[in-house]
This record gives C-alpha cells, sequence and structure tokens, in this order.
C-alpha cells in the first residue's frame, strides 16, 4: 500500500462559465493558458479578476481553466472575513447556498448570488493510486505532515477519477498553519 501523497497549496482563485469570461474579459475572449496544474487539463491563466465584498476586496485573483458551467470562487477562512463575505467549507461544484460576491474584470462586472467556497481539504487520485493507497471515491481520511509544526489533518476527502493525478490540496490557512511549504507529503491515516 502507498500511503504517501504530495501536499499542494491551492491558493485563492476563480473558476468561470463562458458567459462570464466574455462579461469580465470582452465578447469572444478565450482564456490564456499561463501553465498547467498538477491535475491534468488543468490551468493557470493570465487573466485577473477583483474579488469584492461587502467589506473589503482582493486584486488580481487568479483565474484557472478551463471553463466550468457555473463560476466558483474559492478563497481561504482568512480571506473570506477579510471580504466580509461568508463562504462555507466545501467541496468544489458545491456551491448551492454559498457565499456571494461581485467579480470585476477589465470590461464588466459580475455579480454572483453564490459560488464563494472554502475549498474542503481533499486527495485527488486515479483509480490505480487510490487501489494502491487503499482508499476509494469519497472516503474520508486523516493525513499526517511532518514538518516544524508537525499536524494531522482529519476530515480530508478522497476524490478518485481517472483523468486525476495523486496529489493532496490544502489552503493557504492550513498550509501556514502545518509550515507545509516547498515539496512537503502527506502520510494517511485510516
Amino acid at each position: 500500500m502507498q500511503n504517501k501523497v504530495i501536499v499542494e497549496t491551492s491558493a485563492r482563485h476563480v473558476h468561470l462559465s463562458r458567459e462570464h469570461v466574455e462579461i469580465l474579459f470582452g465578447a469572444g475572449h478565450e482564456l490564456t493558458f499561463k501553465k498547467d496544474l498538477s491535475q491534468p487539463g488543468q490551468f493557470a491563466c493570465e487573466e485577473r479578476v477583483t474579488v469584492v465584498g461587502p467589506k473589503n476586496k482582493i486584486e488580481r485573483v487568479i483565474v484557472l481553466g478551463p471553463e466550468r458551467k457555473a463560476s466558483q470562487v474559492e478563497v481561504s477562512l482568512t480571506d473570506a472575513r477579510n471580504l466580509g463575505i461568508v463562504a462555507p467549507v466545501r467541496e468544489s461544484g458545491d456551491v448551492a447556498g454559498s457565499g456571494a460576491c461581485k467579480l470585476v474584470g477589465p470590461c464588466g462586472e459580475v455579480e454572483l448570488s453564490e459560488g464563494v467556497i472554502v475549498a474542503k481539504r481533499h486527495i485527488h487520485f486515479t483509480p490505480a493510486e487510490a487501489a494502491a493507497a487503499g482508499v476509494e471515491d469519497k472516503e474520508v481520511v486523516k493525513v499526517k505532515i511532518v514538518s516544524e509544526r508537525t499536524t494531522i489533518f482529519d476530515d480530508v476527502v478522497v476524490r478518485v477519477h481517472p483523468n486525476f493525478s495523486a496529489a493532496m490540496h490544502i489552503d493557504t490557512d492550513e498550509s501556514n498553519a502545518a509550515c507545509a511549504f516547498g515539496e512537503i507529503y502527506g502520510e494517511i491515516i485510516k
């Protein structure tokens, strides 16, 4: 059984629908590839937006591609508090009843009535990687990260799909709390 997985910090970012790409960046605009991310087919874009909440705003938030069916903003709890947004901890895509914000781009603005979440910590695996680690899709595990501030993260959701690549994702608050900097691995504990 392979129970080690690389741990990556997922900083604040925005996923956009086709409609919102065109409102924010202009009719016919296509997202501009900047670099690949660890998950196959996912990429960082050159585009940036401003996320505006009731109390504050965060400028130059990166857009990730490809486009999604619905726009979504992923922030840390610290970001949400700073913005004045109540953002629930959720799995990506689970935005029903989540936080609201305004997105501002160079060509327009979009009011999101929902879509702001704090991403629940999770591990991506292919089916073969999951089998090797002895875990299944939607299983909840603990992960121990050994660092200057060794931490055991509980309530980590395993997500299995043929298009994934093995990696655990935590947000910046979690990364800072665990001193999970640079190349660091977590041990899955059942």
